[in-house]
């Protein structure tokens, strides 16, 4: 999986993105639902991307280690 911060096509608002996942439906959507919770803020998951409001890459990344997946941070 891919953890990076994304501000294109959004207007110049920062979210965090997580991409390549690799688990899906509702097992995706719980996924987010935790990421957002831990985070505080909103966020969509859809089409195997989490979408998290805000630049919180270091919590997120943390977040998916500790629950076991293997993760990295990519992009500057």
């Amino acid at each position: 999986m891919k953890v990076r911060r994304e501000t294109a096509g959004r207007r110049g608002k920062t979210v965090t993105t997580v991409s390549d996942v690799p688990v899906d439906g509702d097992a995706l959507r719980a996924l987010a639902g935790r990421l957002k919770k831990r985070c505080g803020v909103g966020g969509s998951a859809k089409d195997g991307v989490i979408e998290i409001q805000g630049d919180h890459r270091d919590v997120v990344l943390e977040i998916l280690l500790a629950e076991g997946f293997d993760a990295v941070l990519a992009g500057g």
